[in-house]
């Protein structure tokens, strides 16, 4: 398998501006979402972070 640099660095980038839509789009909402999500506890932190990986994986096999 070849890794070619320029591709991991443009899905970084793509994840920067994902990451940056809701606090441009609507930073009150996300300062309440941020709120609730620290007082979660680390073990459902770790099922959500782990559901999400296994999303990202499951989509990554599809495309």
């Amino acid at each position: 398998m070849n890794l070619d640099w320029t591709e991991l660095v443009r899905a970084l980038a793509l994840v920067m501006v994902i990451e940056g839509l809701l606090p441009f789009a609507a930073p009150s909402q996300w300062r309440r979402t941020l709120f609730t999500i620290a007082q979660m506890e680390n073990r459902n932190m770790r099922v959500i972070g782990l559901l999400s990986m296994v999303a990202g994986i499951a989509v990554l096999q599809f495309v």
